[in-house]
């Protein structure tokens, strides 16, 4: 037990450069996984809303969890370790662009 300890501690800084998010012209990319990747690809115009969520633990360390929900049941995606200033200003500016391209409906 203390050596799948010591490899989890080990793993866990490339674990955090494994989760990354990019925004592009017309969609958010978000990528994570280390073994597994996974990346998940989200028009703007499909959020249905923006979630920037906290724990107590992500609270004493300056950080948050974004979570972007679409319409679909399989499609949402989720960016933890968010510094928190810029976790609300990722759901803004993701929310402005996302009424934007669902106006142009």
């Amino acid at each position: 037990m203390l050596l799948i300890g010591a490899v989890s501690l080990a793993l866990a800084p490339r674990r955090v450069r494994a989760i990354g998010y990019a925004e592009r012209g017309e969609d958010l990319l978000v990528r994570r996984g280390l073994l597994y990747q996974r990346v998940t690809v989200i028009p703007y115009g499909r959020m249905q809303y923006v979630d920037v969520s906290v724990s107590p633990l992500q609270r004493a360390l300056g950080l948050a969890t974004v979570r972007l929900h679409t319409a679909a049941v399989g499609s949402h995606a989720e960016i933890p370790g968010v510094e928190h200033a810029e976790a609300a200003r990722l759901r803004e500016r993701l929310t402005a662009r996302g009424e934007a391209l669902l106006a142009g409906l």
